[in-house]
């Protein structure tokens, strides 16, 4: 009997240690970015909490996680400041959910279809490669600057290249033993031999490495007091003993704001900018999917506006689709939303019950964490396979790379955009783009017949129309007449072929080359 990867109880074994590990790489994360916005510690946790509790079941998409954004720590904080207090600016919040609503509503979640595959693809890497960048000064318990912080010019006026620089002459030699270790174990668990055990497969090396820390620093504390990592390289979360001091951190919107104007552009700066963010955080997440399933983007807009509701109402962060957090997510094997789920448990548990407990976890070990999520995300044979695909693949996923690194996710990402855009429009000149569909007789038979000349432009309606096809029919996609398929249109061609079986449908392709698909995983 076949594996249903969407089956929520049959995955259970896979998608709660990946919770697990999604829950050790969010819970600093959300702290690290509540302090960088200039918000109460306590808002972050709420957004994580949400984000797994709440935004999980209603997402369109299996694997993404969601949670406090870095890319969304200016917003804030240009937000806080233009509206003066927290409970103001938790009703722009609540009204950016809204606004994602009615985008959810009225089916914009197709735009992030209209992104190429070398953007998505660089997106991912650059991300790999700014945790790597990021995390080595934590690594090395060098670095005073928050968790979270994902932007080139740091708090403290550093760069990311000259903060690993400074963390080479600061280094804590307690913080980079723990790191080392913690690095080694997770390398050895990632070990396909060890993988046949089940213990290997069911425990996460990530809890190990937690445990394990926790222990290391006691002994050092104990036996070896000079090694003894600093209170500001453990993870810090509030302690709330009862509900009264629960009541105490949970705020409420400022409902008289609403003759406010400044709250509503606000409100629209973040629905916007959350909205384009969560987009391409899910189509990136798409892509690192061994199952190749397509999301329901539309949906996906719906729930996150649920979720900025939520959080707003409650004293939250406002919230997107978190690529770092999914990808620990896919890196762990997660298969179903339930991991997100667990996640979302993990962190609620946390601020009732394990606070204290985690409060003495290292950063170094949680850095070790993240050096091998950005490994997996940026490793040397995804540059080499893009290469082989010829430039005008290769330089949009370099050029989208280079940008991210030295501004910001979303300002790269257009940049790589516009790049893609110039090689799209150079490539499909004077041709005339069209998708011609026919069904035979029997209409279990399917015939798509592709145009002369068939570009990046046609990839949305191209995966659009196989996405609905109906179960246990016969699709027969020809090329015959066709001289120029766009590499992403024979990517998604050959995706949907891959999976089809999943959903009953058999696939047969005439006079279309096949390609080498890059798997991120």
């Amino acid at each position: 009997m076949r594996e249903n990867p969407n089956s929520l109880t049959g995955n259970l074994g896979k998608d709660i240690p990946a919770g697990l590990v999604v829950f050790l790489v969010a819970l600093p994360l959300c702290l690290g970015i509540a302090l960088a916005s200039g918000a109460p510690l306590f808002s972050g946790l709420i957004t994580g909490i949400v984000g797994g509790l709440v935004v999980a079941w209603l997402s369109g998409s299996q694997l993404s996680v969601s949670g406090p954004a870095a890319g969304l720590t200016v917003i804030v904080l240009n937000g806080l400041e233009t509206l003066g207090t927290f409970e103001a600016f938790l009703l722009a919040v609540v009204i950016a959910g809204i606004l994602q609503l009615v985008l959810g509503f009225v089916k914009a979640g197709v735009i992030g279809l209209y992104f190429p595959s070398s953007v998505i693809r660089g997106m991912l890497a650059a991300i790999g490669l700014i945790l790597i960048l990021k995390q080595i000064p934590h690594f090395m318990g060098a670095d005073e600057d928050f968790f979270g912080d994902m932007e080139f010019f740091q708090p403290d006026g550093r760069n990311t290249f000259s903060e690993i620089g400074y963390a080479f002459s600061s280094v804590q030699l307690g913080a980079l033993i723990v790191g080392i270790v913690s690095l080694i174990i997770l390398i050895a668990w990632d070990n396909q031999k060890l993988k046949r055990y089940k213990f290997f497969k069911l425990v996460p090396g990530a809890l190990i490495v937690v445990l394990l820390s926790i222990a290391l620093n006691f002994l050092f504390a104990n036996y070896f007091p000079q090694l003894t990592i600093a209170d500001s390289h453990l993870v810090s979360i509030p302690v709330i003993g009862n509900m009264q001091e629960l009541g105490n951190v949970l705020m409420l919107p400022d409902f008289g704001a609403f003759g406010n104007l400044d709250v509503y552009i606000v409100a629209f700066t973040i629905g916007i900018v959350a909205s384009l963010e969560t987009l391409l955080s899910v189509e990136a997440v798409d892509k690192l999917d061994p199952h190749k399933r397509r999301s329901d983007t539309n949906r996906e807009l719906k729930a996150q506006g649920v979720g900025n509701i939520v959080a707003g109402m409650l004293g939250g962060l406002p919230m997107t689709a978190v690529i770092v957090r999914s990808s620990a997510n896919v890196a762990s094997g997660g298969q179903t939303r339930v991991a997100a789920f667990v996640h979302g448990v993990f962190l609620a548990l946390s601020v009732f019950f394990l606070a204290t407990f985690l409060n003495h976890i290292p950063l170094s070990a949680l850095a070790a964490v993240l050096l091998m999520v950005g490994f997996k995300l940026t490793k040397p044979a995804l540059y080499k396979g893009q290469f082989k695909l010829g430039h005008e693949q290769f330089i949009p996923f370099i050029v989208t790379i280079v940008a991210i690194l030295f501004t910001d996710l979303l300002i790269g990402i257009c940049i790589g955009l516009a790049v893609g855009v110039f090689y799209i429009l150079k490539a499909n000149y004077n041709s005339p783009y069209f998708f011609h569909k026919e069904e035979s007789a029997n209409r279990h038979i399917i015939r798509i017949r592709l145009s002369e000349h068939v570009s990046f432009l046609n990839k949305a309606s191209i995966i659009m129309t196989l996405d609905q096809l109906p179960s246990d029919s016969h699709v027969i996609i020809d090329g015959e007449n066709t001289e120029y398929i766009d590499y992403d249109v024979l990517e998604a061609i050959q995706e949907f072929k891959k999976t089809a079986h999943e959903r009953d449908i058999t696939v047969e392709v005439l006079n279309i080359k096949e390609v080498s698909v890059l798997e991120m995983h």
